[in-house]
């Protein structure tokens, strides 16, 4: 089966999930599969709270209510994909630039059930470069202290995230402590936030996999 096959057979198994009331909604090729399912029980939910312009205009164009979160208080659930998550539930996000809204709608959410294709699953986070949304005038001197924490930084030229801040991709990062980067990262002076996903991982992680989809719990 091809990765957009079983990216959408996770997205689909999320649904078991969705109890009704007010559902989170991540970004990504992945979560488009679930918001496209997401459409056909949509009789079932109040609406959604997203957490970016692309994923609102998709959940828009399905008839589907689009909320501010803070409007709504706690979801019940979240679902969002990955771009590398650990046994532990541990992930990297961002490599579609809305971590930041990400990270806020997870938070908020009384369970995150993270959706991926089985290639995901990492023994340790760092192959996929990490991303850190910054606010410009701080792009250099966080690449500057990033370099000091053994990592490779780009800046994601012509990119801009949905807050009007830049992007840097950092490679060379062997994440053995994701909880202690994190904070770590998220200190840096001009950090709006780090795509390391460990201070809140997900509750459950559903893998397309060619056997069907598992679902795990952290290890």
């Amino acid at each position: 089966m091809s990765q957009d096959i079983l990216k959408k057979q996770a997205a689909e198994a999320a649904l078991d999930y969705v109890t009704g009331g007010i559902v989170g909604v991540g970004t990504g090729s992945t979560v488009n599969h679930f918001i496209d399912a997401l459409a056909g029980i949509k009789g079932r939910i109040e609406g959604a709270v997203s957490s970016s312009e692309a994923s609102t205009e998709r959940l828009k164009s399905h008839g589907i209510p689009v909320l501010d979160l803070n409007a709504v208080g706690e979801l019940s659930i979240y679902v969002d994909g990955a771009d590398e998550s650990n046994a532990q539930l541990q992930l990297i996000k961002g490599g579609g630039g809305a971590l930041t809204r990400e990270k806020i709608v997870a938070a908020a959410s009384k369970i995150f059930v993270c959706i991926a294709d089985e290639s995901k699953l990492v023994k340790v986070l760092g192959k996929f470069p990490l991303p850190v949304e910054v606010i410009p005038m701080a792009r250099s001197y966080v690449a500057r202290e990033l370099v000091q924490l053994g990592g490779t930084p780009a800046w994601r030229e012509g990119f801009v995230t949905d807050n009007g801040n830049l992007i840097l991709d950092v490679q060379g990062l062997a994440i053995t402590e994701p909880a202690a980067l994190e904070q770590k990262i998220n200190n840096i002076a001009g950090v709006v936030t780090v795509g390391i996903f460990a201070l809140r991982p997900a509750d459950v992680l559903i893998l397309g996999s060619q056997e069907g989809p598992k679902n795990l719990k952290a290890a």
